[in-house]
């Protein structure tokens, strides 16, 4: 029996029409699909309008106007709300709470602006410890401190006494004016120091802005927290796999739990965030490692959304053919703007834009490899807010599946591509490298491209 030898055609050819006209038996049909939808930066941006008050502007009103535009009650609210889920009647409040409204709301946060300072500073602190922004002597006494307790946790029950004696010589009359105990008249009493600054003050300001920004980092933790909901509520077809895991897992981890030395477990786990936030690994360990780790990452990245996309495919695709379609992202950096910048923007003094692209040259989304239409001849049939694809009879889109970016950066070679799949060249769109050069800000121009695909599958019902 013959056998029949397949030639695979490279993505890049460009096929040869013929001459004669109508010579094609069907036109292609043309399918309109939209653009990709780039990753933006979760970092919230202001208004470029808006200012910060000035603590001699904010009056006591300050407190009202927030809470007033906050809470807008409709008029038929309930003073007492109830639990979810429970009874009828059920109040959720005790009956020696106070009810809900705008006048307690109010005052209690006005107590609670001028009362939490202390909980800041005290997170402040921690921060300066933790991430070695006051000095390195700190933080070595406080490792030492934490390991001497992890050999010694015995000591856990001084650390009340030895809080309180510390506060109390910070606070020493002799200590804080620098004379010495017999110096000092008996049974000195020392003016009891403020404990709450005055609303409108600078101190109080910084308590509301403090605020500000935990209900901003809570509203973070929460939107990063609820993208794992439905993998553990029975919301998603791969929930009974994680169950089997975790409980695969939990018995691994009951004989091992035993071999583990406790007290250098905890030095280990305790002293592993000062390692982590020291500036010697966060500017240099780290992105050392990053750099050379980025290639195995992206192509794991790739082998998992891949995966996840074949488990979504119906049967119906499995019994067909699937092809790729590709579209090309441009952008180019200006030095010293701001608009249109992105998150991937390696330098403060300029930003990533697709705005930034100067006239006559390839446009923001394009589907030729060589970064034009490549459409029709006169290079017109560029991509506006929707793109409009010729695809062969038969031939039409993935409907479980989007535009997925090719995070290897395979159209170039291995390891070409940063993280979010951008391949940078100089000014010339020439020399692609997988992060932006030096040279290249010092002479004032350089650019990036990304590619996007899209699967395609065979289904003869579209081609009658």
């Amino acid at each position: 029996m013959a056998t029949l030898d397949y030639v695979e055609v490279p993505s890049y050819a460009i096929r040869l029409r013929s001459g004669q006209p109508n010579h094609d038996i069907r036109p292609a049909t043309k399918v309109v699909t939209s653009l990709p939808r780039p990753e933006y930066s979760p970092v919230r941006s202001s208004s470029g309008t808006a200012q910060p008050m000035s603590p001699t502007k904010a009056g006591s009103n300050l407190t009202s106007m927030l809470l007033t535009s906050a809470l807008q009650l409709p008029a038929n609210a309930s003073s007492t709300p109830y639990n979810y889920g429970a009874k009828k009647g059920a109040p959720r409040l005790l009956s020696t709470r106070d009810p809900l409204s705008i006048p307690i709301t109010t005052t209690n946060f006005r107590r609670f602006v001028a009362k939490s300072g202390p909980v800041f500073w005290l997170q402040d602190r921690v921060e300066e410890i933790l991430f070695w922004k006051r000095s390195w002597k700190y933080t070595l006494v406080w490792m030492a401190a934490y390991a001497f307790i992890c050999y010694f946790p015995r000591l856990i029950f001084l650390i009340p006494h030895a809080s309180i004696l510390g506060v109390l010589l910070a606070t020493h009359p002799a200590i804080r004016k620098g004379e010495s105990l017999d110096a000092l008249p008996p049974k000195v009493t020392q003016q009891m120091p403020p404990t709450q600054p005055s609303e409108g003050s600078a101190d109080w300001m910084a308590n509301l802005q403090a605020i500000q920004n935990l209900m901003g980092s809570v509203s973070d933790a929460h939107d990063f927290a609820v993208k794992f909901v439905p993998y553990l509520t029975y919301s998603s077809p791969y929930t009974g796999t994680i169950l089997s895991l975790v409980l695969a897992t939990f018995l691994l981890m009951i004989p091992t739990v035993h071999m583990l030395p406790m007290r250098t477990t905890c030095l280990v786990g305790g002293l592993l965030p000062f390692f982590l936030t020291h500036p010697f690994t966060q500017h240099s360990l780290l992105p050392t490692l990053q750099s050379a780790a980025r290639p195995v990452l992206n192509a794991l990245r790739s082998r998992v959304l891949r995966l996840v996309d074949d488990d979504n495919l119906a049967d119906t695709h499995w019994r067909t053919e699937l092809r790729e379609v590709e579209l090309w992202e441009n952008e180019r950096w200006a030095p010293g703007t701001t608009s249109g910048a992105s998150e991937e923007a390696p330098h403060a003094e300029g930003s990533w834009g697709k705005v930034n692209l100067k006239p006559g040259e390839r446009r923001a989304w394009t589907r030729g490899r060589d970064g034009w239409s490549g459409v029709s001849d006169d290079g017109s049939g560029e991509v506006s807010s929707n793109l409009t694809f010729s695809l062969g009879a038969g031939w039409v889109f993935v409907e479980s599946e989007d535009w997925r970016p090719d995070l290897e950066g395979t159209w170039v070679g291995p390891g070409s591509a940063d993280e979010g799949g951008w391949v940078y060249t100089n000014d010339a769109w020439l020399d692609p490298h997988p992060y932006p050069l030096e040279d290249w800000t010092t002479a004032g121009g350089m650019t990036r491209r990304r590619r996007w695909t899209r699967r395609i599958y065979y289904n003869p019902a579209s081609s009658v």
